[in-house]
């Protein structure tokens, strides 16, 4: 943790601040929609009005991705992250003040919209403030992105003792004071002067860059893999008898070892290779992270080892991502250049959140389908395969000098 406060140190007031923003984001979020379902649920909803609800949040987050990068392209990083942390608090508090079906879509669409609105803005504003230091900020980031998904959940759980609209207000007033907090510290960059091409023409701009959209395309598969922490591994842990605890405990592992090993790790990839190259080793580490479970497949293990390759599964797993994403995060800057930062975040979360859609049908499918005789390592082979396709795409992308934008540093030998 030295090594993270040094570095968090190191940085000026605005990137300190959009770093503490995020833990505090994802604390106010990890601490309500972990109960979400559970507290409709016991009000009475029925199963299928719980998925709507839940899944209009995501849509509703997902599908603004692009507009939300756009503005802040347009209007600034300073505003979109105010009215996204603004909009939040009135969706949390409204989680938490009524179970009636027309506000709770309403409290779920306002909250995706928020998320929309402030994610591509705060990393826009993150690449402009760090300068050429992208990578190191992002690592920094990340320590405290996996700060608040750790602290969350424990702290909502403390709070459910007096009811879930304790937990909503809470969260809400988080919200709250980041909002207050972004308008006070916040530097307002200004926005280019002079007029600006049409919203469309920017995203003809954005959808036509090719090494940009071959680069998303390459990485989709990085964002299936990772979401599995959240579907495929839950599932084998069910399958061995684990429960909600057992989930929980892998959960806390890969947050701490984020926590803990992601500004060294940052550092040390740094010294040694380039961006493109720090990202196709974290795909490989990724997609071989399943190795091990496809590998135990049809192997009786002893008594006590059975969590063991779900366990080695999501180390290399998350290693793999701390790996790859400070160095994705600055390279979409980089290649976007000016003015358009907000734009290609948010066209880039855009295809992200398509490929863990596509990801997750698919992987549930393969989990499915691996139940039956002779089959239970074919979904680890797949997902082991995929991560190696990406991994191997982003190389040549990277050898061929595609993932080079106007800001990036010249790349160091391997």
């Amino acid at each position: 943790m030295r090594a993270t406060l040094r570095e968090f140190r190191s940085f000026g007031r605005p990137v300190q601040l959009l770093q503490l923003n995020q833990a505090g984001i994802n604390l106010g979020f990890y601490m309500l929609m972990p109960y979400l379902a559970q507290h409709l649920a016991g009000a009475g909803l029925a199963a299928w009005t719980i998925g709507l609800v839940l899944g209009l949040r995501n849509a509703s987050q997902q599908g603004m991705f692009l507009i939300g990068g756009s503005l802040a392209d347009r209007l600034g990083c300073k505003p979109m992250i105010m009215a996204g942390c603004a909009l939040r608090t009135i969706g949390f508090a409204l989680f938490g003040l009524s179970t009636t079906v027309p506000l709770l879509i309403a409290a779920a669409v306002v909250t995706g919209l928020a998320g929309a609105l402030f994610n591509p803005a705060a990393r826009a504003c993150l690449a402009a403030e760090a300068g050429e230091r992208k990578a190191e900020a992002f690592a920094v980031f990340n320590v405290f992105y996996q700060g608040g998904i750790l602290a969350g959940p424990l702290a909502g759980l403390a709070l459910l003792r007096g009811g879930f609209t304790v937990v909503c207000l809470a969260a809400a007033a988080i919200f709250a004071v980041l909002t207050v907090l972004q308008g006070l510290c916040l530097p307002a960059r200004r926005v280019a002067a002079g007029p600006r091409p049409p919203v469309l023409s920017e995203w003809r701009q954005a959808f036509t860059d090719r090494a940009f959209v071959a680069f998303s395309a390459a990485m989709i598969a990085s964002y299936a893999l990772s979401f599995q922490m959240y579907l495929a591994l839950p599932l084998q842990v069910q399958r061995q008898g684990g429960g909600p605890t057992a989930v929980a405990a892998l959960y806390a592992l890969s947050a701490l070892l984020g926590i803990t090993a992601q500004v060294r790790l940052t550092a040390w990839c740094t010294a040694r290779w380039s961006r493109g190259q720090a990202i196709s080793r974290g795909l490989a580490l990724m997609g071989v992270a399943f190795v091990p479970l496809a590998a135990t497949a049809h192997l009786p293990l002893p008594a006590g080892w059975a969590p063991a390759p779900v366990v080695v599964c999501a180390l290399l797993l998350t290693l793999g991502s701390l790996v790859a994403f400070p160095f994705e995060m600055a390279t979409i800057a980089d290649m976007a250049g000016q003015g358009l930062v907000g734009t290609y975040y948010g066209l880039y979360n855009l295809a992200c959140g398509a490929g863990i859609l596509a990801g997750n049908l698919l992987a549930g499918a393969l989990v499915d389908a691996g139940r039956a005789d002779g089959l239970a390592a074919l979904p680890w082979l797949l997902l082991t395969a995929a991560g190696l396709a990406s991994a191997a795409a982003v190389s040549h992308l990277d050898r061929g000098e595609h993932l080079r934008g106007q800001g990036a540093p010249t790349p160091r030998g391997s």
